[in-house]
């Protein structure tokens, strides 16, 4: 399976939790690792401009293509199967839960869920600590300027 994140090129590589453990997110809360990508690179995108303005709009931006090998277990989540509340903002509390749980019970390397921001699209989750994170490779980086027609 091929996934993409979109990121500043600094914080590009390697690969981590640990942006999203700092930080915490809406599918994890401070301190739990979990790397966030997308099914599409459209969705990769529209995942990062909900929280960017015109004005706060960086240029460093790089598309990431990751292979996540069909050996590895993944685990899907449906919308009937997340709590009713999930598409809230600020997110809210249960979503953190769910990412945290998949974490600590470590039986799968890829969560794939809904996304908020796009409605039929789905974000992949890694978890960078499951044994077959190693597995999991970065087969492409590309600048990513933003059209900036989005932003207006």
């Amino acid at each position: 399976m091929k996934v993409f994140r979109l990121a500043r090129e600094k914080h590009a590589l390697p690969l981590s939790g640990i942006g999203a453990a700092k930080y915490g997110a809406r599918w994890n809360p401070i301190g739990i690792e979990l790397i966030y990508t997308a099914q599409n690179r459209s969705l990769a995108m529209a995942e990062v401009a909900v929280h960017l303005t015109l004005a706060t709009l960086p240029d460093d931006y790089v598309m990431l293509t990751i292979d996540i090998p069909e050996s590895i277990k993944c685990k899907q989540l449906t919308e009937a199967n997340l709590p009713i509340d999930w598409q809230n903002f600020p997110h809210p509390s249960s979503t953190q839960v769910i990412g945290r749980d998949f974490v600590a019970e470590n039986e799968y390397c890829v969560l794939i869920i809904p996304s908020v921001v796009t409605q039929g699209d789905f974000n992949v989750l890694i978890n960078p600590n499951h044994k077959d994170f190693t597995k999991i490779t970065v087969t492409n980086i590309d600048k990513f300027p933003f059209d900036k027609r989005i932003f207006k």
